[in-house]
């Protein structure tokens, strides 16, 4: 027997289809498997929609998104937000280390994060129009 294992891509609807025909026919899953060409693994993933929809709930793949919501408390973004119109001169490193600072140098957010908090804000400044040196890394202007 080969140690890799077989690949199961997608299934589509006419597989996941005849997996559940087969299934309901003759009451095993290893048949329904191997007739459809799908694993086990796929059965029992789509057996609770099946159950719960019949056929319609085959139809479709649920989203694969994140399913989380924004992680970030609002008191935090609108500390980020007065500390950087406190101090405009202040980058996103410098905000996250005061706002660590205050809290006993626990770090609260992130540097990038500071960064996406103070772009939906409209405070980060916009980089059109000016070129950077691949060389230095320094702008034009």
């Amino acid at each position: 027997m080969s140690p890799n294992r077989t690949y199961y891509g997608y299934t589509t609807y006419s597989q996941r289809k005849l997996l559940f025909e087969t299934w309901e026919a003759t009451g095993d899953v290893a048949e329904a498997c191997r007739k459809a060409r799908v694993s086990q693994r796929t059965f029992y993933y789509w057996k609770p929609r099946f159950e719960e929809n019949g056929y319609p709930g085959l139809e479709q793949f649920r989203s694969r998104a994140p399913q989380h919501p924004k992680s970030i408390a609002a008191a935090i973004e609108q500390e980020v937000i007065k500390k950087h119109k406190e101090n405009p001169e202040w980058g996103k490193k410098r905000i996250a280390q005061e706002m660590a600072k205050a809290n006993n140098w626990v770090p609260i957010v992130s540097l990038n994060t500071v960064r996406r908090i103070l772009m939906d804000a409209g405070e980060w400044p916009t980089d059109e129009g000016k070129k950077r040196d691949n060389r230095t890394g320094r702008s034009d202007s």
